[in-house]
């Protein structure tokens, strides 16, 4: 079957993805425009798990301002190349994850982030909440570790949901980009300022 530069072109204005892979994933799906979008995202989520390994070292640091000047916001980014930096595809994502900061005042990046010290006295808050319940140990335990999960996605930027669209998780927003611009990015750290709190 003959692929329409056409095709290839709308295809790619919808995914960021390279022509050469917009060309695959046409002929893989026969032209099939929503097919081929599918394809290219597993395709793409595929490599970008194997990208999450590699080395991190360049990127951008960015501030956010939120209108009022109540809220700032200072977040690096981080990824392989200066290249890759530049583009209006990576400071969006920057700039989505300032935002998520400033709208849901994360404390850590991810959950390995959590000091033990934190998460000890979490479990041990949760233990005695669920104590009373008169259940057995080992289904404290099991209730105790889904609450850990709620405190994750409160606290950890990585696993909050994203503002712009509460059915994807912030790690999530992250891989698709990794998948679209085919290098490995790492959210490095970020700084949330609010007036009048310490």
């Amino acid at each position: 079957m003959e692929i329409s530069a056409d095709l290839v072109k709308e295809l790619r204005s919808k995914t960021g993805a390279g022509i050469m892979d917009c060309k695959a994933a046409l002929k893989e799906t026969q032209g099939d425009l929503a097919k081929a979008v599918d394809w290219l995202r597993m395709k793409g989520l595929k490599t970008a798990e194997k990208r999450i390994g590699k080395s991190a070292k360049e990127g951008l640091v960015d501030s956010y301002i939120h209108p009022g000047g109540r809220i700032g916001v200072l977040l690096e980014l981080n990824c392989e190349t200066d290249f890759v930096a530049r583009t209006p595809r990576f400071q969006e994502l920057q700039k989505d994850l300032m935002l998520q900061v400033a709208a849901s005042s994360p404390r850590y990046v991810n959950k390995e982030d959590v000091p033990a010290d934190v998460l000890g006295k979490e479990r041990e808050i949760l233990r005695a909440q669920v104590a009373e319940s008169g259940k057995p140990a080992a289904i404290i335990e099991k209730i105790v570790e889904g609450r850990l999960e709620k405190f994750y996605e409160e606290w950890c930027l990585l696993e909050q949901l994203f503002v712009k669209d509460q059915n994807t998780k912030i790690k999530d927003v992250v891989k698709q980009a990794i998948a679209q611009l085919g290098e490995n990015i790492a959210v490095r750290r970020f700084t949330r300022y609010q007036l009048g709190q310490e």
